[in-house]
């Protein structure tokens, strides 16, 4: 499965979905306007980052930067100590990346689900389509109403 859409780090410009790429957050930094977007504070992100580091694989990495992959970067950026880690667990980099996509899930899933019907119902009342609709192109999206509403436009503009 990997992750063939996987954003790019926070600090590079990429979505909130790359929480899940990021170090703990322990210094001022793009990562701390991305939880503002979220809704978590450093200790919720630092709490949900570890509790997935129990439940998985990525909890392995003693010899990392942080301890664990669940700190680790995105694949494409090379780092010796997260593929060494990688190979000694017998991990490919799709797995590693269908992991960081669940936990990216996790994270954006721990104070959204009432965004989500935030963001449904303002699609529905601007679009006039229904709540499975609304709710399908928010998770097509990540939940980025900008760009859901976008795709609506141009869907409204070919019919």
């Amino acid at each position: 499965m990997a992750w063939d859409d996987a954003p790019s780090h926070v600090c590079r410009g990429g979505d909130v979905r790359g929480l899940a790429f990021c170090c703990p957050p322990v210094k001022p930094c793009p990562v701390m306007n991305a939880l503002r977007e979220v809704g978590l504070t450093p200790q919720e992100y630092f709490d949900i980052k570890q509790q997935f580091a129990k439940e998985t694989k990525l909890g392995e990495g003693r010899g990392t930067c942080f301890g664990s992959l669940v700190w680790c970067c995105k694949t494409s950026k090379p780092c010796p100590l997260r593929d060494m880690t990688l190979n000694q667990i017998g991990m490919s980099h799709d797995e590693y990346l269908t992991l960081k996509k669940q936990l990216a899930e996790t994270i954006l899933g721990a104070k959204n689900p009432e965004k989500l019907s935030e963001n449904a119902e303002a699609l529905i009342k601007a679009f006039n389509i229904s709540e499975e609709e609304a709710k399908k192109v928010l998770e097509d999206t990540h939940n980025d109403l900008r760009l859901a509403m976008k795709l609506l436009k141009v869907k409204e503009l070919e019919e």
